[in-house]
């Protein structure tokens, strides 16, 4: 059986910078109410005009990765696109990629675990390569929030976290048997919760017209509904539960870790989780302060700056971890 290495890794986030004093214009909120609770000061949003979409923004941060992993579009034996916010209700992002980067006829598949989506999918494309199927895997994580926030007071809670971007990642058989590259991944779900995080249309159960006829300003399922608190308090349990599993399963401790990099949800639960495993600053990534979350793009964005910065050495322990709607939640350990 094969293993699978990353080899290049890219990230893309729009240029327009939207602060926390930016979003107190219209709406009840403020720097230091927002701060607080997420430690957000800024985030990215995708400006009408700029050329960006969930896909095009995928394509950014995927030819970068390709250039740095040596490769070429040609090389690509498979795309999995991770995204809660495709261009379009359905194809999917995948295929557009594709298309976008004159790809030969490769499949492409969408994976829909929204802020999990990126561990899901490294999982998938790990599986691909271990069975020999496919030798070079892009993985792409990619959100335009922006163009789905209910940018007033009513929808503060949840517009105040999101940003947009793209993280992407090339995924290869690796050829050394050194040790190194994806030791194992650990993925699971609780549908029970899956309305304390979602957005409930349009659907096929809430179609378009059915939410017109309502004629209803407050009945609005095509915003986002988060219940901060009940959601909060499963993710630090997730996040340890499924931290402990990777690092039981390759027989490690908290104390091998050179660098874990959850998902930027909160900064107050990536740091719940630092205290807990009892891991220093230099130890544990985040980035939400400046791009808020970017869901499926989080992981990979941080990643790539984390390698950008020399923060990622060969032989190092690095651990993703993401949790999100759902409930979604998954690691993956990866030997450097």
């Amino acid at each position: 059986m094969y293993t699978s290495k990353i080899i290049g890794l890219g990230s893309y986030v729009p240029e327009h910078i939207v602060t926390n004093d930016d979003l107190s214009k219209v709406m009840d909120t403020n720097d230091a109410w927002i701060q607080e609770r997420t430690g957000i000061k800024e985030r990215r949003h995708i400006k009408k005009g700029d050329g960006n979409s969930t896909s095009s923004m995928g394509v950014k941060a995927a030819e970068i990765a390709i250039k740095r992993a040596s490769l070429t579009n040609d090389d690509i034996d498979l795309i999995v696109f991770a995204t809660l916010s495709p261009d379009m209700y359905f194809p999917g992002g995948g295929v557009q990629v594709q298309n976008m980067m004159n790809m030969k006829t490769i499949p492409a598949l969408d994976v829909r675990n929204q802020c999990s989506g990126f561990v899901y999918g490294l999982s998938v494309a790990d599986q691909f390569i271990k069975t020999g199927m496919y030798k070079n895997v892009l993985i792409i994580g990619s959100e335009n929030h922006s163009g789905g926030l209910d940018m007033s007071t009513r929808g503060r809670s949840v517009s105040v976290i999101f940003g947009d971007g793209a993280g992407a990642v090339v995924l290869s058989r690796n050829e050394k048997e050194d040790g190194s590259g994806i030791l194992s991944t650990h993925l699971h779900s609780e549908g029970a919760h899956a309305k304390e995080l979602c957005v409930e249309g349009p659907s096929m159960e809430c179609w378009v017209p059915e939410i017109i006829a309502k004629n209803d300003k407050e009945f609005t399922p095509y915003y986002a509904h988060m219940n901060g608190q009940f959601v909060f308090k499963n993710a630090v349990v997730r996040f340890s539960e499924v931290i402990n599993e990777g690092l039981e399963a390759n027989k490690l401790q908290a104390t091998d870790i050179d660098m874990l990099i959850p998902h930027q949800a909160n900064l107050r639960i990536s740091q719940f989780i630092q205290k807990q495993f009892k891991l220093a600053d230099e130890k544990v990534y985040n980035n939400i302060q400046k791009y808020g979350n970017t869901t499926a793009a989080s992981i990979p964005i941080a990643l790539t700056e984390a390698w950008e910065e020399g923060k990622l050495k060969e032989g190092d322990l690095v651990v993703l971890a993401a949790f999100g709607s759902g409930f979604t939640w998954g690691s993956t350990i990866i030997r450097w």
